[in-house]
């Protein structure tokens, strides 16, 4: 163990190795406590958190944080590959390995005969090659029940355009929204709010095909939209405050002057 020790500490060992050796030692009697006593299921929030303060570096435009946070998630993954070698299972070096084929196989148009595809071509290969190979028993399996809705409908749509069940253009895709918001419409007249709660599922699938349509992702646009309102209405609040009154004081008509004279100043005109 202390030969261990001693080779994470150089510097000269390759940083994959050098990463692996310490997670064994981490693991091992000798490591440290909390280390041994993770499970995948334990790691799963940790995954989690990871992946999401990779999308914020990137968000941010923070090559610095990027590189940090890649880091991060990259431990919690040799972390689950070295509990999956101590059962036996698999090494992390078995999931480089089996990334390392897939993507070989995945791209015949680059490992194959050369073949010029554009961006949308290769994702609807690599969904047909999926099926094609077994690895998936239907077009719409793999999409883990656990991801966020919109991120969900987007997949769906772009697994279900990989074998041409898709929209040809976005205009048939705003006629789709027109008839969704329309058939909302329709439920709100009735008493049957699961009437209203599936035809407002079904604008919601429309609005992320749409987002599909123009390459936008839907869940990173509605964080956007978030962001958006959160900093109008904060700055809402702020003129109620100083105004000394609170917002029963105000009317509807009041406050909604209030938010466009906000906007207006965000926005600078």
């Amino acid at each position: 163990m202390q030969d261990s020790r001693s080779r994470v500490l150089d510097k000269k060992l390759p940083a994959w190795e050098r990463l692996k050796l310490i997670m064994a030692i981490l693991r091992s009697e000798d490591g440290c406590a909390w280390d041994r006593k993770q499970t995948h299921k334990s790691l799963l929030p940790y995954l989690i958190e990871e992946a999401y303060e990779v999308v914020e570096a990137v968000e941010a435009g923070d090559s610095r944080a990027l590189c940090e946070e890649l880091g991060d998630l990259l431990c919690q993954i040799v972390f689950h590959a070295q509990l999956a070698q101590e059962s036996g299972a698999f090494g992390v070096d078995d999931a480089v390995e089996s990334i390392a084929e897939k993507l070989i196989a995945r791209h015949p148009h680059v490992f194959g005969k050369p073949e010029q595809l554009n961006p949308q071509q290769v994702r609807d290969q690599w969904e047909r090659l999926k099926i094609e190979s077994g690895e998936k028993k239907s077009v719409l399996s793999g999409l883990p029940e656990s991801m966020p809705a919109l991120n969900m409908a987007f997949r769906m749509g772009e697994k279900a355009a990989g074998v041409g069940f898709d929209w040809q253009k976005a205009d048939d895709v705003i006629d789709k929204l027109d008839e969704e918001l329309r058939e909302v419409k329709s439920a709100t007249e009735t008493n049957d709010s699961e009437r209203l709660a599936d035809e407002i599922g079904d604008l919601l699938f429309a609005t992320a095909s749409l987002a599909r349509k123009f390459g936008i992702d839907p869940e990173q646009a509605l964080k956007g939209a978030l962001k958006k309102f959160k900093m109008r209405f904060d700055k809402l609040e702020e003129k109620v405050v100083a105004s000394g009154k609170r917002f029963p004081d105000f009317s509807l008509n009041q406050l909604e002057e209030i938010w466009q004279d906000v906007k207006r100043d965000l926005s600078g005109d």
